[in-house]
């Protein structure tokens, strides 16, 4: 054991003097997420309000008496009317297209008398498809729902008028009202949101945290020609591959713990993100939580260790175990993605799929659902995969074709 600590405590100082390992160990987290997070509430507020406060140019299409609807619109802020424009639908795509209009609404010809029948009239409403321009389109909708709601009232008071007797309300056109009762929870709501985030933060930089000093531990001390008199201390073979892979997880763990935690501090400080949704979010991040997710870290830093150490060991040289491993990081988020797919839920099957677990039972912590029979197969899973890959790296260290393989 105190071998195994003496090589520990050698690598661990090695790692700390490189620079290129504590920038993505500890400075990239960091960076990263706090540019993310900020940049990207910002940029969502900011394009929202751009949408909202953008001066639209609306093409307004009349075939009859419709300046009740012409003042509703004209009542919207940072809207432009043309009028007098004729109703055939090349000419308006036409002018939408060269960006003379950004929507048109067209009311049919005969919407009047349709109206005055008690009918109802059709409304076109042509624009181009864009993130700003459907934000821009809840505009154009308050404006005819205000309309409409003034076209029902009318038609109502009409006949109350005729029929005094009946007095009806907007009830009578609503014969069906639906009361949705959600029994979700607040923390189960944003839980299922953020906890399909989260794994993308820990999994990921977990997975570049142990990388570097992965391939530094193992095919950089080839390359520097220093891994034979490390062989030639007192040291097992054994020994020599504890000692590196407890570094790499450990590299790997505090990796992760930093990403949770620059996450947390740009929640903090951001001024975007409303304070209800902040406190929501404070609330369910309880320490119970926390705890179980750092608990989840252990074996899938064991397991990302030793196959990365295995890798590192494989390759000639510092450049050729980067090449090899770098790919990887498609296989590590191919299964956060499944994870974030409608339908697609932690069970005694997914369970068993690495990484997958991580992020399906992470979403189940975080809303406060998790399953503790679910969780046990997860770190079973996980554990099994966590030992039988250090023992497949302990075996491919022994061999010599493998550790001189290139020198």
């Amino acid at each position: 054991m105190k071998k195994i600590f003496v090589i520990f405590k050698k690598e661990l100082i090695d790692t700390l003097r490189d620079r290129r390992t504590l920038m993505m160990m500890i400075v990239f987290p960091i960076l990263l997420i706090f540019v993310v997070m900020n940049l990207t509430v910002s940029l969502a507020r900011s394009q929202t309000r751009k949408a909202e406060e953008k001066l639209l140019k609306v093409g307004f299409i009349k075939t009859g008496d419709l300046d009740a609807f012409r003042s509703i619109l004209m009542k919207q802020k940072n809207i432009k009317v043309k009028e007098n424009l004729e109703a055939d639908s090349d000419k308006i795509r036409d002018l939408i297209r060269e960006k003379e209009l950004d929507f048109a609404v067209v009311f049919e010809e005969t919407f009047d008398l349709k109206v005055q029948d008690r009918k109802s009239g059709s409304v076109e409403i042509y624009f181009k498809a864009s993130s700003e321009n459907n934000i821009a389109k809840r505009r154009i909708h308050s404006a005819l729902e205000e309309y409409k709601e003034d076209l029902l009232a009318v038609r109502l008071k009409e006949l109350n008028e005729q029929y005094k007797e009946l007095e009806l309300d907007r009830s009578f056109v609503e014969p069906l009202k639906i009361d949705e009762r959600d029994l979700a929870s607040m923390k189960e709501k944003i839980g299922e949101t953020v906890g399909g985030f989260l794994p993308y933060v820990f999994v990921l930089f977990c997975f570049l945290g142990a990388m570097y000093p992965a391939i530094d531990l193992a095919a950089g001390e080839k390359e520097r020609a220093t891994i034979e008199t490390l062989l030639t201390s007192p040291a097992t073979r054994m020994q020599i591959v504890l000692g590196k892979f407890l570094v790499v997880t450990l590299a790997g763990i505090l990796s992760a713990a930093i990403s949770i935690l620059a996450l947390y501090l740009s929640l903090r400080v951001s001024k975007e993100i409303p304070q209800k949704v902040f406190d929501a979010l404070i609330r369910i991040i309880e320490l119970k939580s926390i705890g179980l997710l750092f608990s989840l870290l252990v074996p899938l830093c064991v397991f990302f260790a030793a196959v990365l150490l295995t890798l590192s060991v494989f390759a000639r040289s510092f450049k050729e175990a980067q090449s090899i491993i770098t790919p990887m990081n498609i296989i590590v988020i191919v299964p956060i993605m499944i994870g974030l797919f409608p339908g697609v839920k932690l069970n005694t099957t997914t369970a068993l799929i690495p990484v997958l677990n991580v992020s399906l039972a992470t979403r189940e912590i975080v809303s406060g659902t998790i399953q503790t029979g679910l969780l046990m197969e997860v770190y079973l899973s996980l554990f099994v995969l966590a030992a039988a890959s250090l023992y497949f790296c302990s075996r491919w260290f022994k061999r010599e074709d493998i550790i001189f393989r290139g020198i």
